[in-house]
């Protein structure tokens, strides 16, 4: 099973372009697209990517955010 990560998409008026953060790993793993699909497609390929470098490097793999149940 793959780790649950965040990814938050938002619209960005100024870039014209939905902007992606992956919060779980840092203020600088950012993407983007044109639609909100393209940005959630980039934002997995990101993710994969982060998670193969963080473990390539054997560092320790971020714990992911857990949303509160009601």
């Amino acid at each position: 099973m793959k780790p649950q990560y965040s990814i938050v998409i938002q619209w960005s008026t100024e870039d014209k372009k939905y902007i992606v953060s992956l919060p779980e790993f840092g203020p600088y793993a950012h993407t983007h697209g044109d639609t909100y699909a393209d940005a959630l497609k980039n934002a997995e390929e990101v993710l994969e990517l982060l998670i193969e470098d963080y473990q390539a490097q054997r560092k320790p793999l971020p714990e992911p955010m857990l949303a509160n149940a009601s």
